[in-house]
């Protein structure tokens, strides 16, 4: 029997979906969506209009220039601090911490000049700060500290003793501002020692220590009025304390190297100069001085070792090798462990300036025809670079003799000396150990004539 199939009474039998075309509806819908969610958080931009550049905010340079400064790269905490003041001129805040930095940064500078210029530059951003709120009492200690380490008659010989009076009354006005600030008593403590005012620099530092014992900058400071007043295992403890709280200033292991290096702990100046070397490698900083600090302790250690020293001091000249400074260092490391050949090459160039040809030699890279032509300009005489002179006068008066090869020809050992003991004799005619080495030099160049 057959049975008509069963037709729906109340709609229209349609045909059936095809899955390809719902899968391809489904995609169009996300890629739309996806579109329009990137061209609502910028991420696309329609055609044929200008990309538009995104503005950081002032913010994001202050996390970078603090993340920075955590770290230990001064030179890009103080690049973002300034890009943030550029934004905000106004903000003392920004100022105070690029004076502070500028500062530091400086403890790694070599020459009088580099030093001169960074604290100048430290002295027109607090100074700013000052024109913006002279009331605030973190921006008088901040002009303190930047007044207290410009104070050096040798990096300021014109005006250090008007930068020692600002250092003092602006700590002295920080503290009236605000009796509770740490920093305006460590920042006048830093006045007192740099005037010899011990007893009364002990009074302010308690108080320091009292109010801020987490600043680094107080621990700083009591350890170099720990040196000032001969405690060096104090000094080194204070020392320790500001590494704790800052681990990565690298000027902080090279002043607490210098302690234990005082104190005969070779092996832990070591340590300490390797770490401040380590840190600058790990943030790709060119940094001559800790290898410099190694030099001279593998100098003064009982069982010296010269051949160690010269390692040492040839990888701060290959770091530095723009630097009068460095030259300067590299050749009394040298001279000290008797190489003397190597070391009226460097100091040649330190004392007299010189060009590629000598350059080349101290570098030892003559041999090389792609070497890097480098000439260096003579440092100044000063306090700093007294004994740069002096011992090469000393080289070249106790290389005059027969046998010894003349660095270039018509070179005369002693006619060159003299000229460094002249320069010397007008200059420090007071400073009795250099002129007790001037008056030995000449003597053995009248001997040999």
């Amino acid at each position: 029997m057959y049975i008509e199939e069963r037709k729906d009474l109340f709609r229209k039998r349609g045909t059936r979906s095809n899955p390809f075309r719902v899968l391809v509806l489904l995609l169009l819908i996300v890629g739309f969506v996806a579109v329009l969610r990137a061209y609502g958080q910028g991420e696309i931009w329609p055609p044929f209009l200008p990309t538009p550049t995104p503005t950081r905010t002032v913010n994001s340079f202050l996390i970078e220039g603090q993340t920075h400064y955590q770290a230990g790269n001064l030179d890009a905490a103080m690049t973002a601090f300034r890009r943030a003041a550029e934004l905000e001129p106004n903000n003392v805040e920004i100022l105070v911490e690029l004076a502070r930095i500028q500062v530091y940064s400086s403890a790694s500078l070599t020459t009088d000049a580099q030093k001169t210029q960074r604290l100048t530059e430290a002295q027109a951003t607090i100074e700013a700060a000052k024109a913006i709120n002279p009331d605030n009492s973190m921006v008088q200690a901040i002009s303190s500290f930047v007044y207290g380490w410009s104070s050096d008659s040798i990096i300021f010989p014109n005006t250090w003793e008007a930068n020692q009076g600002i250092a003092e009354t602006s700590a002295l006005r920080a503290i009236q501002l605000d009796q509770r600030n740490p920093l305006a008593y460590t920042f006048y403590t830093e006045t007192l020692i740099d005037q010899y005012k011990l007893p009364q620099a002990v009074l302010n530092m308690e108080t320091a220590v009292q109010l801020g014992p987490q600043e680094m900058d107080v621990w700083r400071v009591q350890g170099l009025l720990n040196e000032y007043l001969a405690e060096y295992n104090l000094s080194i403890e204070s020392y320790v304390k500001a590494i704790e709280i800052n681990p990565n200033l690298t000027f902080l292991y090279i002043r607490l190297g210098h302690m234990y290096r005082h104190l005969n702990f070779w092996d832990e100046a070591l340590e300490s100069y390797a770490k401040a070397a380590n840190l600058n490698r790990q943030l790709g900083i060119e940094d001559p001085i800790p290898y410099i600090a190694i030099a001279n302790t593998y100098l003064r250690m009982p069982e010296a070792s010269p051949m160690v020293a010269a390692r040492n001091a040839y990888r701060a000249l290959e770091m530095s090798p723009y630097n009068p400074d460095t030259y300067g260092q590299v050749g009394f490391v040298y001279y000290k462990a008797r190489n003397y050949e190597g070391a009226i090459w460097a100091l040649r160039c330190a004392v007299q300036g010189c060009t590629d040809a000598v350059s080349c030699e101290a570098r030892e890279v003559c041999g090389d025809p792609n070497h890097e032509q480098i000439q260096i300009e003579a440092l100044p005489l000063t306090v700093n670079t007294e004994h740069y002179y002096y011992t090469y006068g000393s080289v070249l008066a106790g290389l005059n003799r027969p046998g010894v090869e003349l660095p270039e020809e018509n070179f005369d050992y002693c006619v060159e000396a003299r000229k460094v003991f002249q320069l010397l004799r007008d200059k420090f005619p007071d400073h009795e150990n250099t002129m007790g080495i001037v008056a030995a030099g000449e003597a053995i160049c009248s001997g040999s004539n």
